[in-house]
Order: structure tokens, then sequence, then C-alpha cells
């Protein structure tokens, strides 16, 4: 279904854009990082010029080793939120996991969301199948997500049975579509 750019807009939630995904050397890096944060920046750009509404979640992690002082879950930089961005931090995968976020999201009449970032395989995934379930409506923007390396295998297979699995419970568009229409957004 086309929405007309008179309707509210979806809501573009931005997904683990943390230093951490793009540092060599750590487990989950994501090697098609830059290419990932420039689509990302493209669209959250598109959402600002248009005053449209922008979340953001990060991803907290309380192990053990966890050093409260670590840069990592920081936000890189020219992706992090501003004033009037709502941001959320959630523990586990989903986006839900954060009471915060899923007393918001039941909050909105016809939750639309527009969902980029990093961690496809895991806050992606999960915040999808949990928003599916919740009668919530997602696209996933599939040339503005990525996935870290699966450590064994090929990263292209793995990258592509997490997009078939989210196909089951999202709209999958790619960016160019997304900014080509940016007056008519699909649901």
């Amino acid at each position: 279904m086309l929405v007309s750019a008179h309707d509210d807009p979806p809501i573009l939630v931005c997904a683990d854009l943390q230093v951490e995904y793009l540092m060599q050397g750590r487990r989950h890096v994501i090697l098609d990082g830059d290419v990932t944060s420039a689509r990302c920046l493209a669209l959250l750009t598109l959402w600002r010029d248009n005053l449209w509404p922008v979340m953001h979640l990060k991803r907290i992690v309380q192990a053990a080793w966890f050093n409260p002082a670590s840069k990592l879950t920081d936000w890189i930089a020219e992706l992090k939120p501003r004033p009037g961005e709502m941001t959320f931090e959630h523990p586990l995968p989903s986006a839900y996991s954060s009471a915060r976020f899923a007393d918001y999201a039941a909050n909105i009449r016809n939750l639309r969301c527009v969902l980029m970032g990093f961690s496809l395989d895991e806050t992606i995934l999960a915040t999808v199948v949990d928003g599916f379930h919740r009668s919530h409506r997602y696209q996933v923007v599939g040339d503005a997500v990525a996935c870290r390396h699966p450590g064994t295998g090929d990263a292209t297979a793995f990258r592509q049975s997490v997009m078939n699995v989210i196909g089951n419970f999202a709209t999958v568009r790619p960016s160019a579509e997304l900014i080509r229409t940016s007056g008519a957004i699909a649901v």
C-alpha cells in the first residue's frame, strides 16, 4: 500500500550504529561497514531534512568483562542521535527488550518503521520478528543493513539467509527506492 505525502511518515529506526562494529580485530566487526554507514547516512539525512521521526537503538550488554570506560559502544560520530531524536538502549537482541521501546511502540497506532543499521543477524532480525507478532509493520532497507562475519562459512550466503528469514516478517526494500520515492512511502 502506498502512503501519500500527507500521511505520517514511518519512523526511521537506526539499529546499533556503534563504533564497535567498525573496529578491526573485534569479534563483531562488519566487513562492509563503510558502505553500509554511507547508505545509512543518506537515509538519515533524508529523514532529518524532511523533519521525519528518527529513532536510535543502542545495544548495551552488561557482561562480566564489560568495561564502563570503553568507547566501543559509542555512536559512530556522523550517525549519532541529535537532540529531539529518540534513543533506546536494549540489553537483548530485540529492541523490544527495552521496556521504554516496547511501551512506546505499543502506544503508537499503526506503527510503521523503516529499519537500517548494524547487527542484522541479531537486533534487526529479533526486532522485526517481535514486531511482527505485535502487528507492527517494518521495512528493512536491504542495502543499508549489515551483519558481522559468521566466523566460518561464506559471509554472503550467511547474510542472504538472514535476509530471507527477515523477508518472512518484514518488507525488504533498497535504499535507492526509499530515497527516490521519499514523498510517498510504501508500507
